[in-house]
């Protein structure tokens, strides 16, 4: 008998608004865990109304979705004209002039009962090191233009290489969008003009199309963008601004042709009001203005982005308008808000895939059924709400360790409060040295380290357990360590090269 209820509560029909790359990656990792016949899952969306992708940079995590999905790597990346990431590059955040990277992977290798980065700070005390991208072997395969998988090498560098990758995110989701259909998932084109709501209890009921057409579901899912049309239009949820820590509000984006080789890194050059990412693909490359509307007009963005891009500009430069924040609820109802309908963080640390990769992941380990129980939705939101609240205190790190002065948004940025979690975090460096991940946020000592340092933010101690290895030999470790790391990135092929064998898009 309960197994019975059980079957008969379970959501059968699953109704996803919206298209681009949060709709078709939520539609392909629901059909790829629920059968035809198990739940039957529709996606409306309209030729008419564009997206915001404007070409994608990704972090590690994003493999594993693929993976979960079975896709072939290089069948993924020729079919969205990808290239492949070892980290960010940023350049003039902590001083007009300042650069380093934040990589992916790890730094040196264990040296005793302490992280890597520890024995460097000591290192770097001594003035033997001015940057720990040094040991770091997807700095330096980066600067010097290579990349390659990792390799079956126990105890070597290239074992421990970690990478993501860069795409066409209109691509990607057309990729998604044949391997969903593949799978069974219905795309129905057409606009909502209206959203009907069940008096009793305020749930969704159906939606309605502009040829008249009526659809339902258990189950619907808000991926419409920026508009909300489920979350926020129907069902009124709310929206938490984050614009007095993060006060960029708009951006302008323009592809331009490539003048050479791709890098394999994203750079992020942070200008009078904002900053400006570059993303290398194959075909071209992506260039987006972020700014505050405040401190700089539409038109000094515009000019900026045009007098910084390389190549010629394919496109004429749009603007995006957004909000920093996200919706009270992420769950609400019948109601789930993934992507851009959920919140928005500006792309510094390029999440936004990430947040939406984990929206699915959380929606599927808290799948509901028709009854809905609030302790799920609870917990969605509780965990989404977290995720979300740590990228945005690792973005605002950028913003506030910087010691620019040249213009009033930087004078704004370095005075700014920030949340207490994040100004307890720059304290502990430094007056210690220490670092620390709480809560298994995304980013960890690795990231932490690599944008304080890389701003400016000195520990002024290092662990004292450090200097149980004495100065002679720990002398010779990180000579080693720094000649290993050097050796494995010359070894490496050429990112372009290793494109070209493997996964070359056809022209």
């Amino acid at each position: 008998m309960a197994e019975n209820t059980a079957r008969s509560a379970a959501i059968r029909n699953v109704l996803i608004v919206g298209g681009g790359t949060a709709g078709w990656m939520t539609a392909a990792a629901l059909s790829n865990v629920f059968s035809k016949t198990q739940c039957r899952i529709r996606l409306i969306e309209s030729d008419h109304i564009g997206t915001v992708g404007v070409g994608e940079a990704t972090i590690p995590v994003v493999l594993k979705f693929n993976q979960m999905l079975g896709i072939d790597e290089d069948d993924f990346l020729r079919s969205t004209q990808g290239t492949f990431k070892l980290g960010i590059q940023f350049v003039n955040w902590g001083s007009l002039g300042n650069h380093y990277i934040h990589p992916f992977g790890s730094y040196g290798t264990p040296m005793g009962n302490l992280s890597f980065y520890h024995y460097w700070l000591k290192y770097h005390r001594q003035g033997k090191s001015k940057d720990i991208g040094e040991f770091s072997i997807a700095v330096q395969a980066a600067l010097n233009g290579k990349f390659m998988r990792p390799a079956n090498m126990p105890n070597s560098p290239l074992a421990q290489i970690a990478y993501a990758y860069h795409f066409d995110a209109g691509l990607y989701a057309k990729y998604l969008r044949n391997f969903s259909e593949q799978k069974g998932v219905e795309r129905i084109e057409g606009e909502i003009i209206d959203v009907a709501i069940r008096p009793d209890d305020g749930f969704i009921e159906s939606v309605t199309l502009k040829d008249g057409e009526k659809y339902s579901a258990d189950l619907y899912i808000d991926c419409t963008g920026f508009r909300g049309l489920l979350i926020e239009r129907a069902l009124n949820t709310g929206f938490i601004d984050w614009s007095h820590y993060l006060p960029c509000d708009r951006a302008v984006t323009v592809p331009s042709s490539n003048i050479g080789p791709p890098d394999s890194y994203t750079r992020s050059t942070a200008h009078t009001a904002g900053w400006q990412w570059r993303i290398p693909l194959q075909h071209r490359t992506g260039n987006g203005h972020v700014y505050s509307s405040k401190y700089m007009s539409d038109e000094q963005a515009r000019e900026i982005l045009l007098n910084h891009t390389e190549g010629k500009a394919l496109a004429d430069p749009r603007i995006i308008h957004f909000r920093t924040g996200i919706r009270k609820k992420f769950w609400n109802k019948n109601c789930v808000a993934i992507g851009l309908s959920s919140g928005f963080l500006e792309p510094l640390e390029s999440t936004s895939i990430h947040l939406i990769q984990s929206s699915i992941a959380k929606l599927l380990a808290l799948f509901p059924t028709t009854d809905f129980p609030q302790p799920v939705i609870d917990k969605y939101n509780q965990i989404l709400s977290a995720e979300f609240v740590g990228v945005r205190d690792f973005i605002i790190l950028h913003y506030k360790a910087t010691q620019r002065t040249d213009s009033a948004f930087w004078n704004y940025c370095r005075h700014m409060d920030i949340p207490e979690n994040l100004h307890n975090k720059i304290a502990l460096y430094q007056s210690s040295g220490r670092l620390f991940r709480d809560n298994s946020e995304l980013f960890d000592e690795i990231s932490l380290i690599a944008v304080m340092h890389g701003q400016g933010i000195r520990a002024s101690q290092y662990h004292p357990m450090v200097d149980d290895i004495n100065d002679e030999e720990f002398d010779r470790l990180m000579k080693e360590i720094k000649s290993v790391i050097d050796r494995s990135a010359q070894a490496m092929p050429r990112h372009s090269d290793f494109i070209a064998r493997h996964c070359a898009a056809q022209v």
